[in-house]
């Protein structure tokens, strides 16, 4: 009996050790995760699903106005982004067909096309025109775009000769027939509106937008037409350093602005299993072709960004236009990295954070190509040299 219990003793000083250094292991791999600490949050409303569609820079824009609409001080209004949608692809068609079918159509667009439509059709709320004619739950896009492309396919081949005058009318009744046709007139909270007097009635100036880059191959505080293939309107952004761009977007979300983010959301390090983007300062080409880069819910350190890599990646094409969202807050992690808190537009399936990404100072600075702000959120400096 005694022997039977020395044995059990020296098991138990060889086992206790190892649970000990499990359980403290444990404890600094739970310590070592990702732990956000808000520094600044813009009111916004919920987060949207576009679904089946190319339209990121319609939820986005939208979602950028309702919380303009909260700022400004009008409460909560849950707009319609099918609303800029419908408008806009009659417009993209004349432009293909202008170019003889030789420049970009599509679902993609730029957050200044949102812009575009409340100046010449106004805005809706979303319960007024839902943009869901097609008997499924969520948004698909799929099958009413390739209609569409291949009406302005065959208006472009101009087989009888010439175009004629009613080709515009097809694509209008096909856009009807899947978004449904938009209200002149609404009820809205026991009030008539037509969709500009709404806009009139909120306060709200497209005008008061505008949209920054920064590109070397363009002078800075200049206006130049963003060469992106979505940009298929061409309209002009304003050149900063990036410096100046990163500051504009701390400086409106310190003072109570959100933020439209276009940018590269290719890369692996965008992991969408963690909703986390950042640029590891080890990242590999082999890292690079691998499913998940983030290997763990660990901060890891970043590269500095510069801008001569900024543009090396833009001119290369491996930062590319293809992701609109709504930056609505700034973070650090437990080492006092910064993060922009971003709301995205692929709904809540993600559980991790509710539909929102945290996406670093790194990863905002490489792969940004542009941001709308109001022009009050820019500071007084940059303002002055941009002569807005």
């Amino acid at each position: 009996m005694k022997r039977f219990s020395a044995n059990k003793v020296l098991i138990l000083f060889l086992i206790i050790p190892l649970i000990l250094f499990a359980q403290d292991k444990k404890k600094k791999e739970k310590k070592e995760q990702y732990q956000f600490t808000m520094i600044y949050q813009v009111k916004t409303t919920p987060v949207k699903d576009q679904a089946k569609t190319g339209t990121c820079w319609s939820f986005a824009t939208t979602s950028f106005i309702e919380t303009e609409l909260i700022r400004m001080g009008k409460g909560e209004h849950i707009l319609s982004p099918m609303w800029n949608v419908r408008f806009t692809y009659p417009k993209k068609a004349q432009n293909y067909i202008r170019y003889n079918g030789l420049t970009n159509f599509g679902m993609g667009g730029q957050a200044h096309d949102v812009m575009n439509v409340i100046r010449e059709y106004g805005f809706v709320p979303e319960e007024i025109y839902k943009g869901m004619n097609i008997n499924e739950d969520k948004h698909n896009h799929g099958e009413m775009d390739a209609v569409l492309k291949s009406i302005v396919d065959a208006v472009a081949k101009k087989r009888g000769g010439k175009i004629t005058p009613v080709w515009q009318k097809v694509v209008e009744s096909t856009l009807d027939i899947y978004l449904g046709v938009p209200p002149k007139e609404f009820y809205y909270n026991g009030k008539l509106y037509t969709p500009k007097s709404f806009v009139d009635s909120l306060g709200f100036n497209p005008d008061d937008y505008v949209e920054l880059t920064s590109f070397t191959h363009h002078p800075f505080y200049t206006k130049f037409e963003l060469e992106i293939p979505d940009n298929w309107s061409k309209d002009l952004y304003y050149n900063v350093p990036i410096d100046d761009l990163m500051r504009v977007m701390d400086y409106a979300l310190e003072h109570g602005y959100s933020i439209a983010w276009d940018g590269d959301v290719s890369e692996k390090t965008f992991d969408r299993k963690k909703c986390i983007a950042i640029i590891p300062v080890d990242s590999t080409d082999e890292e690079d072709d691998k499913e998940d880069n983030v290997k763990n819910d660990s901060p890891v350190k970043e590269k500095f960004v510069t801008q001569e890599m900024r543009q090396e990646t833009f001119d290369n094409q491996t930062t590319t236009d293809d992701h609109l969202m709504h930056v609505v807050g700034l973070a650090k992690d437990q080492n006092g990295t910064k993060y922009y808190y971003t709301k995205n537009s692929w709904g809540t399936k993600n559980k991790k954070y509710d539909g929102y990404w945290y996406m670093s100072e790194s990863y905002a600075r490489l792969k940004v190509i542009a941001i709308m702000v109001h022009k009050d959120a820019i500071p007084p400096d940059i303002r002055e040299k941009l002569k807005i």
